[in-house]
């Protein structure tokens, strides 16, 4: 790689970006809507409260602002359900994880954050979220 630069991946950006905006999301669903508190919330997503305390105060897990998304909105409802009620192991939570990570790669989410990592990029015609093989 001779002068050339460093290209992020899209799972990187995602594991940066997507994974702790989805984690915040189901954080302060927890503790908003299912009246959870903040150790109880942690526990359910195996984290520490301390990331959930970041996340229900908007410092941790806001770069990406993808509840703005209907779908995905109602997945992290339903995720956030099933974990306050029980029927939600953490194999399960983790399948829900990366599905919901799925899809907001594949509404193009996260492709301004591909783009500021990688400038070379030509967002227009791009597939490579789409198009990701990538199974769990």
């Amino acid at each position: 790689m001779n002068g050339a630069h460093r290209m992020n991946l899209p799972c990187e950006i995602a594991v940066k970006s997507v994974v702790p905006a989805i984690r915040a999301l189901l954080a302060r669903e927890l503790v908003e809507n299912h009246n959870l508190k903040q150790t109880e919330a942690a526990e359910l997503l195996a984290i520490t409260q301390t990331a959930v305390s970041k996340y229900a105060h908007h410092v941790r897990g806001s770069m990406l602002p993808i509840e703005k998304e209907d779908e995905v909105r109602m997945r992290i409802v339903d995720t956030a359900a099933s974990l306050a009620n029980g029927t939600l192991n953490y194999a399960a939570l983790s399948l829900q994880i990366c599905s919901t990570c799925k899809l907001v790669r594949k509404k193009r989410l996260m492709c301004e954050l591909c783009r500021s990592a990688n400038s070379s990029l030509e967002l227009e015609g791009c597939n490579l979220c789409a198009s990701s093989s990538c199974q769990l």
